[in-house]
């Protein structure tokens, strides 16, 4: 915890660490299982316990010894997450980017040979290849947040999508040859994540990482895009990778959490 100590209730702390001591792999468990599993002492985990049950989050097993969770702890987060779409999640960590680590940062959807820019952040604009607004279209052959989603699809559907596409330079270092677009998709895949250094436009770098749903499929991509006279490629790389990713992890687990009831938002 990087938050000043003074201001951590370490009992609500040491509660959730018995609620996520429980899992799909062991749905009930003794206190003294809870409490090793937690990393407390067996009376501290007697009395949490105990007051979970009383508040009805955890619920004691017939004619044992050993406790389950109840239904009620997806009170806790299920519904507020089945409830948002991916646009409204997606606009708080990407607040997060802008302006200290990016000048733009994005979630969006293919549609298909494009994406669409479904939420948007945007700091400096007062260059016009920086204005995206929401609802506005790029092609996916040429931006990052294409790459970041069509790397993780099957290489049939890359190659039908990538055929049909009005591949046209955008730029000097805009890639339209379909091997070597290809290529690219794997090296996306590979990595993680796409970079995009002024293909798309001049003068803009922009990293991209995939969102999946449930069956691990690509279904949006966050990115976070920055100018070029801002700051060099390998700097921002090494700045903006671990972030993007992270907010991309984070709504992938959103999904994954709300059981794939996320997903079906803003397609």
């Amino acid at each position: 915890m990087t938050e000043n100590p003074k201001n951590i209730v370490y009992s609500v702390a040491k509660a959730f660490s018995v609620l996520r001591a429980f899992g799909p792999e062991l749905p009930e468990l003794t206190v003294t299982e809870a409490a090793g599993r937690a990393e407390l002492d067996r009376g501290t985990a007697f009395r949490l316990v105990h007051t979970l049950v009383q508040l009805g989050y955890l619920a004691a097993v017939p004619r044992s010894r050993r406790f389950r969770l109840t239904l009620k702890c997806l009170e806790l987060g299920y519904t507020p997450l089945a409830r948002a779409d991916l646009k409204t999640l997606s606009r708080p960590l990407l607040r997060e980017l802008v302006p200290d680590s990016a000048d733009a940062a994005s979630l969006g959807m293919l549609a298909d040979c494009d994406v669409v820019y479904v939420e948007r952040i945007q700091g400096d604009v007062s260059r016009s290849s920086l204005d995206r607004r929401v609802g506005s279209r790029t092609g996916a052959y040429a931006a990052a947040l294409g790459h970041a989603i069509l790397g993780f699809l099957p290489a049939d559907e890359q190659i039908a999508l990538l055929s049909r596409s009005d591949r046209v330079k955008l730029s000097e270092h805009t890639v339209v040859d379909l091997d070597q677009l290809l290529g690219r998709l794997r090296q996306v895949r590979d990595r993680g994540y796409a970079v995009s250094d002024g293909e798309n436009a001049y003068g803009l770098r922009t990293v991209a990482a995939p969102i999946f749903d449930m069956d691990g499929r690509p279904i949006a991509g966050v990115s976070a895009t920055i100018r070029a006279e801002r700051m060099d490629l390998q700097p921002f790389l090494a700045q903006a990778v671990p972030q993007v990713r992270q907010i991309a992890g984070d709504l992938t687990e959103a999904i994954r959490l709300s059981f794939g009831a996320i997903a079906q938002y803003g397609r």
